[in-house]
C-alpha cells in the first residue's frame, strides 16, 4: 500500500506540473497566432488513452486509438487535446516546428504564416522558455503558500538539551555527538537540516560550537570538506538525538543476520561501550570497521552477546526504530506562522535557496560516488510520504517544479534549452541555424535524455535488487 500512495502522489504533483509547463508554451504560442496542433499530459507512441477535438463546433472524443480520426483533419486550427500512456512528460506539438515528432513531410512544405518558423525570433524564444518560466513561478507560488497555510517548523540547536548527533567522521576535526553547532560562517542555525546544506553546498567552513562541557569553540573546517564528506559517505552530518536502540529490522544476508540479530532486540552495548543514543551505536560500529565486534543485547530481558563483522562503510545491516517517540527535544521543534506579507519573503528565500541547493550539489555528480547515486522515478517517489500529507505534497511539488525549471533550461537539444541557444544564435547572427543541424541536434538530444533516463531509473532498480 506504500508503494501505491508514493505513487498516486508522484503521478498526481508530475501531471500538475506537465499541464502547467506545457501551458507554459501553448499560451504564447496563440497569442502569437501560432497554431498549436496537439496538447499531450504524457507520451502517446503507437496510440493514446484520450484525444478529444471540436468538429463542426462540437466536441469529439476519441478512446484508446492508435491514429488520429480523418475527418479531424478538416479543421486544422483546432487543437487536438489528448491523455498519452507513457508518463515520462507532456508535449506541445506546434506547427512548424522541429520537435519530438520530427515531422520531417510539414518541414519540407514552405513556411506558412501561422507556424513556428514563421515568427520573429524573439516570439519564438518567448514561446520556448514559457514552460521553464512557469515551472520556476510555480515552485516559488507554492513555497508562498505552504508558508501562509502550514508555517515554518524551526528547531534550534541552542534550544536543544541533548545536543545534535554528529557523524562519526567529523571527530577527527573535533567534532562529536552532543555538541551544539549554533551558527556557521557567523550566521545562527535557526533549523538542524540547515547544517547539513550549508556545509555540503552553499561552502560553510566555520563553526561556532557548544560541546558537551558547556566549552565553546570555532572549528574551522578544510577547504574540501564537502567532497570529502560525499565520498566518504558521512551524510548526514548532523541531526536530532535519537533514542531508537531496539532493533526493527534486520537485512537479509548481512552481517547482523549472520551474528544472529533479531526484531525486536534492544542494543545495550558495543564493545563494552554502553549505549544510550542511536548515534552512540553508528559512532562504535563506524570506528570499527571491517572488525569483529561484541554487541550485547537485551532480548526479552535475557543479554545476549553476539559478534558480527563490521562492514567497511561501518555499519553491520541492522534498521531501529526511528519515530519521533524517539526523538530526545522532539518537543523543541517550533511551527513559526506568517501572515501572507511574510509568506512571501519566506516562500521566495525557501525557493532560491532550493534552487541553490539543486545546482549546488550537481557538483558530486561528476565524481564515481555520486555518478552511481543518481536516481530515477523511484528516488522522486521517495520524497513523498507513505502515508497522504497535503502539506508535504505540495513542499515537494514546489521541489519538483524548480528542478524541472533548471533541468528543462540546460543547453542540451531536445530539451527546451537546446530550442533557446539555436534562437540566440539566430537573434545574434541574424540567421537561423540550418534545419538539418536542428534536426541532427534533436536526435542527438533525444538519444543523450533516453541515455540518461535509462541509466538514473537502473540505479533505482540496482538498488532495489541488491540494496545501497
Amino acid at each position: 500500500m506504500d508503494f501505491w500512495i508514493k505513487a498516486a502522489q508522484l503521478i498526481l504533483s508530475l501531471s500538475i506540473l506537465i499541464v502547467l509547463h506545457e501551458f507554459g508554451h501553448y499560451v504564447p504560442a496563440r497569442l502569437f497566432k501560432t497554431r498549436v496542433e496537439k496538447f499531450y499530459l504524457f507520451f502517446n507512441p503507437w496510440f493514446s488513452f484520450l484525444r478529444t477535438k471540436k468538429i463542426n463546433g462540437k466536441r469529439r472524443f476519441s478512446w484508446f486509438s492508435k491514429e488520429t480520426p480523418k475527418d479531424w483533419a478538416e479543421e486544422p486550427d483546432n487543437t487536438e487535446w489528448g491523455l498519452g500512456w507513457l508518463p515520462l512528460g507532456g508535449y506541445v506539438k506546434i506547427s512548424g516546428m522541429i520537435d519530438e515528432s520530427m515531422d520531417k513531410e510539414q518541414m519540407a512544405q514552405p513556411a506558412q504564416p501561422w507556424e513556428f518558423r514563421s515568427k520573429k525570433a524573439w516570439q519564438r524564444l518567448i514561446i520556448m522558455i514559457g514552460g521553464v518560466v512557469v515551472n520556476l513561478f510555480l515552485g516559488f507560488f507554492i513555497y508562498i503558500l505552504v508558508m501562509f497555510a502550514y508555517g515554518e517548523e524551526q528547531l534550534k540547536p541552542s534550544d536543544l538539551t541533548a545536543g545534535v548527533s554528529v557523524h562519526p567522521y567529523l571527530q577527527k576535526y573535533g567534532l562529536q555527538s552532543g555538541d551544539n553547532i549554533t551558527a556557521i560562517d557567523g550566521e545562527e542555525i535557526y533549523n538542524i537540516s540547515d547544517i547539513n546544506k550549508s556545509v555540503l553546498l552553499r561552502g560553510g567552513k566555520t563553526l561556532s560550537v557548544i560541546h558537551t562541557d558547556g566549552k565553546k569553540e570555532t572549528i574551522t573546517l578544510p577547504e574540501e570538506i564537502d567532497y570529502e564528506l560525499f565520498e566518504k559517505g558521512a551524510l548526514p552530518i548532523a541531526g536530532m538525538r535519537s533514542t531508537a536502540t531496539t532493533v526493527d529490522s534486520v537485512v537479509v544476508k548481512s552481517p547482523a543476520e549472520a551474528a544472529g540479530l533479531k526484531k525486536g532486540d534492544k542494543i545495550v552495548s558495543i564493545n563494552a561501550h554502553p549505549i544510550t543514543y542511536y548515534d552512540h551505536i553508528q559512532s562504535e560500529l563506524y570506528n570499527s570497521k571491517s572488525k569483529k565486534v561484541n554487541v550485547v543485547v537485551d532480548r526479552s530481558g535475557k543479554l545476549i552477546t553476539l559478534q558480527p563483522t563490521v562492514k567497511e562503510d561501518g555499519t553491520i545491516g541492522f534498521v531501529t526504530n526511528q519515530d519521533s517517540t524517539n526523538i530526545v527535544d522532539h518537543s523543541k521543534i517550533k511551527t513559526v506562522y506568517y501572515g501572507f506579507g511574510e509568506s512571501i519573503g519566506r516562500g521566495l528565500d525557501r525557493g532560491i535557496n532550493t534552487l541553490g541547493d539543486y545546482v549546488g550539489q550537481l557538483k558530486f555528480l561528476f565524481t564515481e560516488k555520486g555518478a552511481t547515486s543518481l536516481g530515477g522515478f523511484a528516488t522522486i517517489g521517495n520524497l513523498f510520504p507513505a502515508e497522504w500529507d497535503w502539506q508535504r505534497f505540495w513542499e515537494n511539488t514546489a521541489f519538483i517544479s524548480i528542478i524541472l525549471a533548471f533541468m528543462n533550461i540546460l543547453p542540451i537539444p531536445a530539451l527546451d534549452g537546446g530550442h533557446v541557444i539555436f534562437l540566440l544564435y539566430e537573434i545574434i547572427t541574424r540567421r537561423p541555424a540550418p534545419q538539418k543541424v536542428l534536426e541532427y541536434a534533436q536526435y542527438i538530444g533525444f538519444f543523450l535524455l533516453m541515455g540518461l533516463l535509462l541509466y538514473a531509473n537502473g540505479n533505482d532498480i540496482f538498488r532495489w535488487l541488491f540494496g545501497g
